[in-house]
């Protein structure tokens, strides 16, 4: 709709050809001048503060001693020049000196018959200044111009009002700099006349304002972008803020994340200098029409422009540019789409919250159900009841499967567990019956070779009966384990006496007793502490070799006591560390098979029977038993 606004509004513009003002042979304009329309007449008093444009209207130029500012305005009849010059070393006029010997301001016209004119403008002093004009007819005082050169900390300013018949089609300036002995000319322009003289076109103007509407803004240029008309406002450059919805803070987030970004909403505003250069624009001036849009990322406010080249027969003359205001639009789109977004936001996380609750709720079901699975084999016995058993969902199923597999395996284990006693048991008889057949044989005559096979049945019973008196022990205490008496006693006094015991038992093997405090009473059983100690040197013996010393050693740590049984020998397979004290398992190589790996597990049964622990070290070959002392109140 705006394209088709802005294509009728150019092609009405299309029978004035003589108001767009060309560039002549310069396309871009560069020595151009611009008036800009002013809303009020300036005072000449020096001073810029009282211009109606804005100060990034000022012009510069390249001056002998630093950077010059000028801009043109217009009011109604007259074009009033403001220059600000820097200059460091002013050079008033005096009685007598050459113009070419002071510094000095030169307006330069001329309507493109190659005869300039130029009105200059220097000063004895600061303040109110008069004009001479020099053209062919020679030079003379003008009091048609009103002109105030002030004095600044940098320079000077010159402020002057000039009639606009005394102007013709083609202006500029000249800033003489006479301070260093030659004369330094600044020119606004660089061919030998200065640049066309732009201005607001009253009928143009008249013309954009019969098209204006509220929200609308009606720029038309000529074919080198400099304004000759503008109409019209936006309507978010006098819009009550109440009455628009600004998002703000998390909303202005989601707002940005949403929406495209846009161009920023000051593009969209007149260029300053008189002389629109957008990017948009330029393609208008190309014979492109163009649409680009613009946003206000704080407010959200955007501008709708729509580059329409205007063409006059086969020639295009300018182009025109309509902007429209969408601020009345994105309030109420503003105001919607926060409150959908609020409410998006709000139900999204309601429910991020409820799946987060739920999956907080089935992850503790699922952690407690994981540590019921990793303990149910802690106890002697393993435990068979898990957690959400009772529930009819996945994890309640996963809970009953779980429980199911541990009563297999505990009753798997009892059958173990007893099986040791049993077979103790119902071969006992048999076994004794062999035996005591034996015995009567020896009381008959043999020949040499019955009586070797009778000594060799009697070893095979000897080893039948260790084995079975092995299986009975490991089963016997377990059930010592749970009816044991425990009592208070010292431990170091037990292991040293029991070591040495140990040194007339085994006098090839050298044993060693280190304990550093004085203070180790534990709670237990005496006797079974010294069956478990029995174990550990028994193992100790049998993997060194003669003359080897085996070190015992006793030490506290705080509320904990540990004894250690250290040899030299094979290091401890890795791979069967952690089962060494399990039931039937050894590492002997030896084939004589009267070692069935009891040994060890019996020392686990009643360290662990006492609260403690045991484990098996390759420092050398150690293996520490570590229990909890007793309360020293307790002895």
């Amino acid at each position: 709709m705006l394209s088709g606004t802005a294509l009728a509004i150019a092609d009405s513009l299309s029978q004035f050809p003589d108001e767009f003002l060309s560039g002549g042979t310069d396309k871009f304009g560069e020595d151009q001048i611009y008036a800009h329309p002013l809303a009020n007449p300036p005072l000449i008093d020096g001073y810029f503060d009282d211009w109606s444009i804005e100060s990034d209207s000022l012009r510069s130029l390249r001056g002998a001693d630093g950077n010059i500012q000028f801009v043109f305005g217009a009011y109604r009849q007259h074009v009033f020049l403001y220059v600000d010059v820097s200059d460091p070393n002013v050079i008033y006029a005096t009685p007598g000196s050459s113009i070419a010997d002071v510094d000095h301001v030169a307006l330069v016209t001329a309507d493109g018959d190659f005869e300039l004119r130029r009105i200059r403008f220097s000063a004895e002093a600061p303040g109110a200044i008069l004009a001479m004009r020099v053209d062919g007819r020679g030079a003379a005082i003008d009091s048609q111009f009103a002109a105030h050169w002030q004095d600044t900390a940098t320079g000077y300013r010159l402020e002057v009002r000039i009639p606009r018949h005394m102007l013709g089609k083609q202006v500029g300036i000249e800033v003489h700099n006479a301070g260093a002995g030659t004369a330094i000319v600044s020119r606004s322009f660089s061919r030998d006349q200065p640049g066309r003289f732009v201005t607001i076109s009253a009928v143009l103007s008249s013309v954009a304002g019969g098209y204006a509407r509220p929200g609308f803004r009606l720029t038309i240029t000529d074919r080198s972008g400099w304004r000759l008309a503008q109409e019209g406002g936006l309507s978010s450059e006098h819009i009550d803020n109440q009455y628009s919805v600004v998002p703000k803070g998390w909303q202005l987030i989601v707002y940005r994340s949403l929406l495209e970004r846009g161009k920023d909403d000051s593009l969209a505003a007149p260029d300053p200098s008189g002389r629109e250069r957008q990017n948009y624009v330029a393609r208008a001036l190309n014979n492109e029409v163009t649409t680009s849009w613009f946003r206000n990322e704080e407010t959200g406010r955007a501008v709708v422009a729509v580059a329409q080249p205007v063409w006059s027969g086969n020639v295009q003359t300018g182009a025109l540019i309509l902007k429209q205001d969408t601020a009345e639009i994105l309030s109420l789109t503003n105001e919607s789409l926060m409150r959908l977004i609020t409410l998006t936001i709000a139900a999204t996380l309601g429910a991020a919250l409820g799946l987060l609750g739920y999956a907080s709720w089935l992850s503790l079901r699922i952690r407690r159900l994981s540590h019921a699975a990793d303990h149910a084999l802690d106890d002697a016995h393993p435990s068979t009841e898990m957690p959400s058993a009772n529930a009819a969902d996945e994890v309640g199923d996963l809970s009953r499967s779980f429980s199911s597999v541990l009563q297999q395996l505990a009753a798997y284990n009892e059958y173990l567990r007893s099986l040791a006693s049993k077979l103790s048991h119902e071969l006992r008889t048999p076994l004794t019956i062999v035996r005591s057949s034996l015995e009567n044989l020896d009381h008959e005559p043999l020949s040499e070779q019955s009586r070797e096979y009778t000594e060799r049945a009697r070893s095979g019973v000897e080893r039948l009966q260790k084995i079975l008196n092995a299986m009975s022990e490991a089963n016997r205490v377990e059930q010592l384990m749970d009816n044991v008496d425990s009592e208070v006693f010292d431990l170091q006094k037990v292991i040293a006496a029991t070591t040495s015991a140990y040194s007339d038992a085994w006098p090839e093997r050298r044993f060693k007793f280190d304990s550093k405090e004085s203070d180790y009473h534990i709670e237990g059983s005496p006797e079974l502490i010294v069956q478990m100690f029995d174990k550990l040197v028994d193992n100790a013996v049998d993997f060194s070799n003669k003359d080897d010393q085996i070190s015992i050693e006793l030490a506290r740590i705080d509320d904990e006591l540990t004894l250690s049984v250290t040899n030299p020998g094979p290091p401890l397979p890795g791979s069967m560390r952690n089962r060494l004290f399990e039931s039937m398992v050894s590492v002997r190589t030896d084939a004589s098979g009267e070692n069935l790996g009891l040994g060890l597990n019996i020392a686990k049964i009643i360290a662990e029977g006492h609260g403690g622990s045991i484990r098996g070290e390759n420092i050398e070959v150690r293996f520490s038993i570590s229990l909890p002392a007793a309360a020293r109140s307790n002895h």
